[in-house]
C-alpha cells in the first residue's frame, strides 16, 4: 500500500522558515512527479510546487523565490523549503505523487494519484 507522511509543519513568525518533508512507502519515486499543494479554510486546493521525473520544476507565482522543492529518490523523500513566510502562507500542506510534466504548465490535483494527509503550517506573530 502506498503511503505518504508529511512532517515539519508548525507555528512560525512572519519572515521565518520551515522545511516540510514527505516520506513515501510502498513504492519508489522512480518515474513519477512529486508535488506540494496547500489548502486554507474556505479556499480551493492550490498547487504550490512540483518537480517532474525529469527534474523540471514549477512554483506558483505566490511562492516563487521563497519556496524550493526537492526530491531524494534514494531515500524516497521529498521536501519543501519555505523561506520568508507570510501570513497568507497559512494552510494545510499536502505532498503528492503523480504524472505532471513541464508540458502541463501549472500543477493541478488531477495530475496526482497519491496524497498525504497533510501538515498544518501557521504563520502568525
Amino acid at each position: 500500500q502506498v503511503q505518504l507522511v508529511e512532517s515539519g509543519g508548525g507555528l512560525v513568525q512572519p519572515g521565518g522558515s520551515l522545511r516540510l518533508s514527505c516520506v513515501v512507502s510502498g513504492r519508489t519515486l522512480d518515474n513519477v512527479a512529486v508535488a506540494w499543494f496547500r489548502q486554507a479554510p474556505g479556499k480551493e486546493r492550490e498547487g504550490v510546487s512540483c518537480i517532474s521525473r525529469a527534474d523540471s520544476t514549477y512554483h506558483a507565482d505566490s511562492v516563487k523565490g521563497r519556496f524550493t522543492i526537492s526530491r531524494d529518490n534514494a531515500r524516497n523523500t521529498m521536501n519543501l523549503q519555505m523561506n520568508s513566510l507570510k501570513p497568507e502562507d497559512t494552510a494545510v500542506y499536502y505532498c503528492a505523487l503523480g504524472s505532471w510534466t513541464r508540458s502541463h504548465g501549472r500543477s493541478r490535483p488531477d495530475h496526482f494519484a497519491f496524497w498525504g494527509q497533510g501538515t498544518q503550517v501557521t504563520v502568525s506573530s
